[in-house]
């Protein structure tokens, strides 16, 4: 690995202009972020900011960290999962776009920690999380630099539940903008992002033909709808397991067959763990599995997947491919984990495409800004993005795709807001 003496810590400096390019081809694909870009960089709204930032270190991530470094803001980057970084973007945006970046693809949980300590010990007064990880940090090991956090953003749906948990125990010390809660990141990022990157993960990492197959899908959120309709877009067959009684019946609806995983885990050939919860593949769904089942995680973390029981229940375990690994278990029936149970579409392949980061981004954007006004006047807690915001990225992502949309008459927002109108 080469190292000079330089901010940050990336696996090679050398990779920065094939960065550059990555970046510069992502940008293309999001006219939204690029017109946030171009204000901020005219008006200076996060001037005075110190950002520490804990996100998949992507090209669009990239572009994000340009805008805020546009709009004044000081920034440190770091990544929010071990498999999730590309190490030519670290690269490029530590060389060429002002922004210190401490991740390495591979990096082991003790390098993972040690890059989550280094931004913050940038004093930051603004945090960026990407599953609650830094900020759970800042407030188990740094409280010393609480006093001067203003605010902060959080990325995830799975972030957002550990926010909720702290604000609820008191302990979350800060207000933190959920960003995953605006209709502008979930119903896209969550559904068309997940849903597309998932199934390029796993097709890069093993060449599968997924139609025929029988997917299971875990956990029916967005993401879980995303990855089922792109899956059955495949030619799969495809079963979606659910803790929640709407959601299984919407799945249902959807034309999928519902099961528990007690039952999907003898039947299917491909399993995509998508609720953000602990083990929801457990030791006695792998006993279950027939030979050669696939396994792998589109959540934030990889524990959905119970990888400890897998490593104790297998007689031997290779590597097949990259990101590929196989455990032989008792008898010789085989089980397939992809990219280390993480996140498969970051591990194996790109993460989201571009055009839907766009909407994502442009919020974490406008909500840095907003964090940048009106930080005063927000109690510490979790607060959604302001309804505002939402609707300037909706209506921004429409006007670069050329589509414009009927407003309400005169007469039409009279009737609407009165109560006398009948039949």
């Amino acid at each position: 690995m080469s190292r000079v003496a330089v901010k940050g810590d990336v696996k090679d400096l050398a990779l920065a202009d094939a960065g550059r390019l990555r970046i510069e081809w992502a940008d293309r694909e999001m006219p939204v972020l690029r017109s946030i870009r171009e204000r901020f960089a005219a008006e200076r709204p996060l001037a005075g900011l110190r950002v520490a930032a804990c996100l998949h270190v992507t090209s669009e991530t990239a572009n994000l960290m340009r805008t805020l470094v546009a709009g004044g803001a000081e920034v440190y980057l770091c990544a929010s999962n071990p498999l999730s970084t590309q190490d030519d973007v670290a690269a490029a945006l530590s060389v060429h776009y002002d922004c210190p970046t401490y991740a390495i693809k591979g990096e082991d949980h003790e390098t993972y920690y040690g890059h989550i300590r280094a931004v913050l010990d940038s004093k930051p007064t603004v945090t960026m999380d990407d599953g609650a990880d830094l900020v759970t940090e800042l407030h188990r090991a740094r409280t010393d630099l609480l006093a001067g956090v203003i605010g902060g953003t959080e990325e995830t749906t799975t972030g957002v539940i550990r926010m909720k948990a702290m604000a609820a125990d008191g302990a979350l010390k800060y207000p933190v903008v959920a960003i995953n809660e605006a209709d502008t990141k979930h119903l896209f990022d969550n559904r068309y992002g997940t849903g597309q990157s998932t199934l390029d993960g796993i097709i890069r990492a093993t060449n599968v033909l997924l139609a025929g197959k029988k997917v299971v899908v875990i956990g029916y959120g967005w993401c879980g709808r995303g990855v089922a309709s792109r899956a059955k877009g495949h030619g799969a067959d495809v079963i979606v397991t659910e803790i929640d009684a709407t959601k299984a019946i919407e799945a249902v609806l959807d034309g999928y067959r519902v099961m528990p995983m007690s039952e999907a885990a003898s039947v299917g050939d491909v399993f995509i763990t998508v609720t953000g919860n602990l083990h929801v593949i457990a030791q006695e769904h792998m006993l279950a599995m027939k030979d050669g089942a696939i396994v792998c995680n589109s959540g934030h973390f990889n524990d959905e997947i119970d990888i400890p029981s897998l490593e104790a229940m297998a007689t031997s375990h290779r590597t097949v491919r990259p990101f590929v690994e196989e455990y032989v278990l008792a008898g010789g029936r085989r089980l397939v984990l992809l990219g280390e149970g993480r996140l498969i579409n970051l591990a194996a392949a790109e993460g989201h495409p571009a055009s839907v980061m766009d909407m994502s981004f442009a919020n974490q954007s406008l909500s840095l800004e907003y964090l940048a006004r009106e930080h005063a006047n927000l109690d510490a807690g979790v607060h959604v993005v302001p309804k505002s915001i939402d609707q300037e990225v909706a209506r921004l992502k429409l006007a670069t795709m050329g589509i414009t949309i009927d407003t309400l008459t005169p007469e039409q927002e009279t009737y609407l807001a009165s109560w006398q109108s009948g039949t």
